[in-house]
């Protein structure tokens, strides 16, 4: 066999980068990267009869980081919802044992989007101050490679920026912490709320003032979208709209999107957007109260429709228990004061916050049945595929490894009246959503828009990700699928996309019939922003780490030992 060199052989391909939709064909793979041919020696996956796509690629995601370990050790009993502890997996195949059902260990958590048959997971919301702890459990997942989005929706620096309209020096601070925390984009939270926890008040509205800063969620949002453009970087500004998760919320989450209106990209990287709106579900309620609580998706997905500056995923309800997380700290409060279970709440100096709660979304409880319809509505209302993806916000929603049930609901009208029918509320779900009146039924072509392609363009990352073109990294998936039998039968979807039949990593075949067979070598991928040096930023942050943070300037920057095996994209920004 040449060296390096394998054949997928005769599978239905499915790529969307090349518009190629269930055509038989072969995909030849040399050294790490999709080739145009091989040798004759090259080794043969036999793929006939199977579906063939690119390896999967998360755009929003809480796998790694302070938050995702408090909730490891916050619940313990989370371990014996997964059902599976593979001990015997260290000792007789060099694997590491794997725990967790909603929040897995570093071990399944690489293992399992393995298994699905992803290669690239964006780890939405890394603390800056917290940065090496994040990059030390990004090392240790294997398999897929990872990026992670600091948060700059509350920090004082940009909030002091933004108070005086002071872009440019915005956009040098972003420069800086990126390049410091090994970081990858824009990531906002709860713009302005989160800083408002810190006095025990919220930031619900996007003009409700900031306290001390004086300045609104409107401004802050404006004035990133700007700041990201003025830098070029290759994902559009990531944003968590204020007032998750409320009855009524759709207004203020439209008003929100359209502060993109009329902001231009500069940006070189392949995408063609300024704002990714994340976990869209929880944002899309109408209602006054619980009582009217309901779904106003189409709404929301009438203006996505219409605006190509944006790109959403779907934060998608998978009616499990699982473990709530995020840097949005008063709505932790929040839904604490909801279900009265166990809640964590910790403060980031002067940088974020965040909670953690427990949850259980149960398909007989009237909200959470309703949140389940929304989430698969906004999919189905959709338009544009490539700008819209699939996450559950994972674990908020529900555990990434129920994406494949996710694409079977998706996939198939029946699977979901089935959902339906079992519900105790049956009609007020139907009377309080339009799932039921919604025939369509999407197709693989979209799946892997959805999952592939789109995102992979959406974080600037298409030439490396989400297709199977010559040039590209050769992260190939085949699943045990009939293509010309969908959607059939909706469990065999479930099933094949939940342990793929192979799945080849960077080159190395990684998983073989559900199982993985190798740790692969895996990739932290960060951007390093090179520009003018700005003297007044250099001495903002100098004064500030020496008089406000807990570490000295020179113990904050990722050391280069915690990402080993890195792929820097430079961006250049012009004086």
């Amino acid at each position: 066999m040449a060296s390096g060199e394998l054949i997928v052989k005769g599978g239905f391909v499915i790529d969307p980068t090349r518009k190629i939709d269930g055509d038989v064909g072969d995909v030849a793979i040399r050294d790490g990267k999709i080739v145009d041919k091989v040798s004759s020696s090259a080794k043969v996956i036999d793929a006939k009869g199977k579906v063939v796509m690119a390896g999967g690629v998360d755009v929003h995601s809480h796998v790694a980081g302070p938050k995702v370990n408090v909730g490891r050790l916050f619940r313990p009993e989370d371990k014996l919802l997964s059902g599976v502890c593979r001990s015997g997996m260290a000792q007789k195949n060099g694997y590491r044992m794997e725990s967790g059902f909603s929040i897995p260990s570093t071990f399944k958590t690489g293992y399992d989007y393995a298994r699905m048959g992803y290669g690239f997971v964006m780890e939405a919301a890394m603390p800056p101050i917290h940065s090496p702890h994040v990059h030390e459990e990004i090392h240790d997942t294997p398999i897929i490679d990872e990026a992670a989005l600091p948060v700059f929706g509350n920090n004082w620096f940009v909030m002091d920026y933004l108070r005086k309209g002071e872009i440019e020096n915005t956009a040098a601070y972003i420069a800086w912490l990126l390049k410091a925390t090994k970081g990858y984009g824009v990531k906002v939270v709860n713009p302005g709320g989160t800083a408002a926890w810190g006095w025990g008040l919220n930031c619900l509205n996007l003009d409700d003032h900031v306290p001390y800063f004086e300045l609104t969620p409107r401004e802050i949002i404006r004035g990133l979208l700007e700041a990201n453009e003025y830098l070029g970087l290759p994902h559009s500004m990531h944003v968590h709209q204020n007032d998750l998760g409320n009855p009524g919320n759709y207004t203020g989450t439209i008003e929100s999107l359209k502060i993109a209106e009329g902001i231009k990209t500069k940006n070189k990287f392949g995408r063609e957007q300024v704002m990714h709106s994340t976990h869209l579900q929880f944002h899309s309620y109408g209602g006054d109260g619980w009582g009217t609580f309901c779904s106003k998706a189409k709404e929301v997905m009438d203006y996505v429709n219409k605006a190509k500056g944006l790109t959403i995923d779907l934060g998608c309800v998978t009616l499990d228990e699982t473990t709530t997380m995020t840097a949005d700290g008063p709505f932790e409060h929040h839904l604490h004061g909801l279900n009265h279970l166990k809640w964590c709440n910790v403060d980031v100096e002067m940088e974020t916050a965040a909670g953690v709660v427990p949850y259980i979304y149960s398909k007989d409880v009237l909200p959470n049945a309703i949140q389940w319809a929304t989430g698969l509505e906004l999919a189905l209302y959709a338009k544009d595929m490539n700008r819209t993806f699939l996450t559950t916000d994972h674990p908020n929603a529900g555990p990434f490894t129920r994406y494949p049930r996710v694409i079977k609901w998706l996939m198939s009208k029946k699977a979901r009246e089935a959902v339906l029918a079992t519900m105790k509320n049956t009609d007020k779900v139907i009377n309080a959503t339009t799932i039921h009146d919604i025939d369509r039924e999407l197709t693989l072509f979209e799946i892997a828009q959805m999952t592939r392609s789109g995102p992979a363009k959406c974080l600037g990352l298409n030439n490396l990700y989400g297709g199977l073109a010559p040039g590209m990294i050769a992260d190939v998936a085949v699943f045990d699928l009939n293509y010309k039998n969908l959607p059939g039968d909706a469990e065999k979807i479930e099933s094949a996309f939940q342990r793929a039949a192979c799945f080849i990593k960077s080159g190395e075949v990684v998983v073989r019939d559900g199982e993985v067979v190798s740790n692969g070598h895996k990739k932290t991928v960060w951007v390093n922003v090179n520009m003018p040096e700005n003297l007044q930023v250099k001495r903002d942050i100098t004064q500030s780490f020496t008089k406000d943070y807990t570490v000295q300037l020179e113990n904050y920057s990722v050391k280069d030992y915690l990402a080993p095996h890195p792929f820097v994209i430079n961006v250049d920004v012009e004086a």
